[in-house]
């Protein structure tokens, strides 16, 4: 049995969370490379690096000597979290997000196609799917892509790449698209942690618009467990939607959050709404649960204390 997996993006938010999972739960060596952008965590990788099962590359996959170094071996599979993310800095400027997300995805699908994995996982996200009206019903495997911002424009395209492969070479490649996750890693940049931090300092907690645009939050880890059924069990050419079922306005998430640090809702600042911003996210995971066996552990209440606490834990002494 191949024992060797490559991961993408390793030391970001989800791929970080999956690398922990991976050498707890599993017999797998990692190979990591990621290029240690600003939402990376590279304190934590050098607390990594001594571990035997750990090669950590530093590298951008849409280099192709950069993706020399990983080039030494055959891997069981490689999984593809490395991706720009975040939806403001896409509204800004999309060169970074159509690099990274489309040419980097393709030069992954290379790798595979010359033989060096058995199988690769691409990490998507439900945003590909456009936004919800209220009373639709949640998204499916079957949605027609309909994005709506450049980042989740270059998250589509790269699932078409993927798809593509697979219908015109036959090879192993998995989609998975994924709601909106929290938890331990995140960059500060992003909602939940952004909030947990204005609360922590008594500053303004900025929410766009009237704060009632809803998303599907996923905890992390329960991500990472789904991720790892689908390395071990999903079929090729296949999507499968990783949903939390925990639908949430923005607005409520806040004040959850507030509740959960004792803090005043006086904090809250409604801000001019960001250009594109979908109104509605919620994803059907019922194909992973049936196929796969997959289930979330906690209920959403009970994974957002265990991530109040771990970002308070970091943000005590920090400034943004």
């Amino acid at each position: 049995m191949n024992k060797s997996i490559l991961v993408t993006g390793g030391a970001g938010f989800i791929g970080l969370n999956f690398v922990y999972y991976i050498l707890k739960n599993t017999p797998y060596n990692v190979t990591i490379i990621d290029s240690l952008t600003y939402a990376s965590n590279p304190a934590e990788i050098l607390q990594l690096k001594p571990n035997s099962r750990i090669k950590f590359v530093k590298g951008n996959i849409i280099n192709n000597e950069d993706l020399k170094k990983i080039m030494n071996q055959n891997y069981k599979a490689i999984i593809h979290f490395a991706a720009e993310s975040h939806v403001d800095k896409s509204i800004q400027s999309a060169e970074d997000f159509i690099q990274t997300n489309i040419v980097g995805t393709y030069r992954l699908i290379q790798l595979l196609q010359d033989g060096y994995a058995e199988k690769m996982i691409h990490i998507s996200t439900d945003e590909v799917y456009g936004t919800l009206n209220k009373n639709e019903s949640a998204f499916t495997e079957k949605t027609p892509i309909s994005p709506n911002n450049p980042y989740s424009a270059t998250k589509a395209s790269s699932d078409l790449l993927v798809r593509s492969y697979f219908e015109t070479f036959g090879l192993p490649l998995i989609t998975t698209r994924c709601s909106n996750n929290f938890g331990p890693f995140q960059n500060k940049e992003k909602f939940i942690p952004t909030v947990i931090y204005c609360a922590l300092h008594n500053k303004k907690i900025p929410v766009y618009g009237d704060g009632m645009q809803i998303r599907d939050w996923l905890f992390v880890e329960d991500h990472c467990t789904a991720i790892s059924s689908v390395l071990e069990r999903g079929i090729p050419g296949e999507v499968y939607n990783i949903g939390g079922g925990n639908e949430k306005t923005n607005i409520e998430v806040v004040r959850n959050i507030l509740s959960v640090m004792g803090k005043s809702e006086s904090l809250i600042e409604y801000v001019e709404d960001r250009k594109g911003h979908d109104r509605r996210y919620a994803i059907n995971s019922s194909k992973l649960q049936k196929e796969l066996g997959w289930k979330q552990m906690d209920p959403f209440n009970t994974s957002l204390e265990k991530t109040v606490a771990w970002h308070i834990n970091k943000f005590k002494g920090s400034s943004l």
